[in-house]
């Protein structure tokens, strides 16, 4: 009884290119003549078929022919999974002209002929009414943004610049300081305080993404930012987090 091989309907090879740095894993069928496998080869390095000359080397990487026969099958040669096959480039391309996206012609669009455009997510929103064209969810959103920060303003009055505290974080140690700073910040919305520690136990020196507000604080890394809210049990002032 005598047993034949049968090669599989489809390889996973590696192509490579003269015009790129990168190598792409694909699979393809073995029935592809060449002249066929080259047009979808353009797909994937950039090249144009009628320019390219094929190489196929081993899953070892050592040269084994040349693809160079256009009406001949891709399974007529000795193509196996892992292997690769390089194109090379006779456009006059160079290396990585098509990687570099900053050469390429960016398409743009003023905002007021984007405004004009029916067929766009803005143009949507408008016509739904939804997010920032949702005026009845605007004027919510702001209500409780001022209520929010009218609460704030009414416990940060009662925080002195200049006052002891004792900030309290679940996980870490009472840490205690003076008040800096409490106020609005540019940083983020809302009531902020900044306390400077006794010791070097902060995050900082007063800045945030390198904005700060007229504080400093030396060594560095005695100074954290905090929404904490102001509470002040006996003895003295207590700094909680929320």
């Amino acid at each position: 009884m005598e047993v034949t091989g049968l090669s599989a309907p489809t390889v996973t090879v590696f192509i490579s290119s003269s015009l790129n740095s990168f190598r792409s894993e694909k699979r393809y069928s073995r029935s592809l003549t060449i002249a066929e496998f080259k047009c979808k080869l353009e797909l994937v390095v950039g090249s144009p078929a009628s320019c390219m000359e094929l190489e196929l080397y081993g899953a070892d990487e050592k040269f084994c022919s040349k693809l160079d026969q256009e009406d001949a099958l891709l399974g007529s040669y000795p193509v196996d999974d892992g292997c690769r096959i390089h194109v090379i480039d006779h456009s006059g391309a160079s290396l990585g002209e098509y990687e570099d996206v900053s050469k390429v012609e960016k398409y743009s669009i003023s905002q007021e002929a984007y405004d004009q455009r029916q067929d766009s997510v803005r143009s949507f929103l408008k016509r739904s009414k939804l997010g920032r064209y949702n005026e009845e969810e605007r004027a919510q959103q702001e209500a409780e943004t001022n209520q929010r920060l009218t609460e704030e303003k009414a416990q940060a009055s009662a925080i002195l610049v200049g006052s002891r505290c004792e900030v309290r974080a679940p996980g870490q140690p009472p840490r205690r300081g003076t008040v800096m700073y409490v106020g609005l910040t540019d940083f983020k919305p809302g009531y902020w305080i900044g306390v400077r520690f006794d010791e070097p136990l902060g995050k900082n020196d007063g800045r945030f993404h390198d904005e700060r507000p007229s504080v400093s604080s030396k060594p560095p890394h005695c100074f954290q930012w905090t929404s904490y809210t102001w509470l002040p049990p006996a003895p003295g002032p207590t700094c909680y987090s929320d």
